[in-house]
């Protein structure tokens, strides 16, 4: 394992502690609902959706969190404006801690803005997301509701290799800056099948040269992957497994994971994996992990 001599940055949002070097801090989950075609989602317009089975989704992923100990943050996902705020009124009463506002577009984004901001719950907001062709309007309205947390996504359309998800670093740090943004962190961008590689790459680079959280949406590439040439159940499990393990090995702070049903899927891997992580640094660098409930303490736990 490696340790990087750049300080790292942790941040505490509404109670999740997320960064740090390699096995200070548990991978911080966050899980997607209500996403286009999610099936408890009964009209994506008008925000109807299957309350109680969305109850049960929540509840169980927050049962593997309990286990495993690592922290999640709830990804609230939104085609159209009117729809947000039934979505994020239906989290913010059923969890504790933060969560993601994450639409489609820029209109459903900055509606979403404005409700947390009336709302009162700018604070428990992660926003999903910033990236390089922001407008000013969504960078104001970013401003105007008070959110101190966000994650830039480095996306480059133009140069999608390592070299240019790292160039538009500078670009979206300075519009964060202007939109009030307190709390950095970094999605290093899945483009295509083979990115889990790529975007791992690029969060050791973020961190060593930065010092931000960072992490990436790895189970984007198995989906492509798939979209495009039906895999087996086995073949996808596998292969999705290991896109969400890759980025982790190179310093990943947080893993978005994709649909939140896939909780119990995924979390005992990336536990385990955080485990071994945290034992190689107290060998190699003599430091414990920062969190008494990492799953450095919880493998007997997560095995049964």
């Amino acid at each position: 394992m490696f340790k990087f001599e750049r300080e790292q940055k942790i941040f505490d949002v509404a109670g999740v502690k997320i960064g740090g070097q390699p096995g200070q801090l548990p991978t911080v989950m966050i899980g997607t609902i209500f996403y286009h075609k999610d099936k408890i989602v009964k009209d994506e317009r008008t925000g109807e959706f299957d309350r109680e089975s969305a109850e049960k989704i929540l509840m169980a992923e927050e049962e593997i969190s309990s286990k495993t100990g690592n922290p999640r943050i709830v990804d609230v996902c939104s085609s159209w404006p009117q729809a947000f705020e039934k979505f994020i009124d239906f989290v913010a009463d059923t969890i504790d801690g933060p969560f993601c506002i994450d639409g489609t577009t820029a209109d459903v984004r900055m509606a979403g803005a404005k409700y947390v901001g009336e709302t009162g719950l700018s604070e428990r907001v992660i926003y999903n997301s910033i990236a390089p062709e922001i407008k000013e309007a969504e960078i104001s309205a970013i401003k105007e509701a008070k959110i101190k947390t966000a994650i830039l996504l480095l996306l480059n359309t133009e140069k999608p290799l390592i070299a240019g998800r790292l160039e538009v670093i500078d670009k979206l740090l300075e519009k964060a800056r202007m939109a009030g943004v307190e709390n950095i962190l970094i999605d290093t961008a899945v483009f295509d099948i083979q990115d889990p590689g790529p975007t791992g790459k690029t969060i050791y680079l973020v961190k060593d040269r930065y010092g931000y959280p960072a992490g990436c949406g790895a189970h984007n590439a198995i989906d492509i992957w798939h979209k495009r040439r039906k895999l087996s159940p086995e073949t996808y499990f596998a292969s999705s497994l290991v896109a969400n393990i890759l980025p982790v090995v190179m310093g990943a702070n947080f893993m978005l994971y994709g649909p939140i049903k896939n909780a119990n899927k995924i979390y005992v891997p990336v536990a385990v994996t955080d485990a071994y992580i945290a034992y190689t640094m107290w060998q190699e660098y003599n430091y414990m992990p920062l969190a008494k409930s990492h799953p450095f303490f919880n493998l007997s736990k997560i095995a049964t």
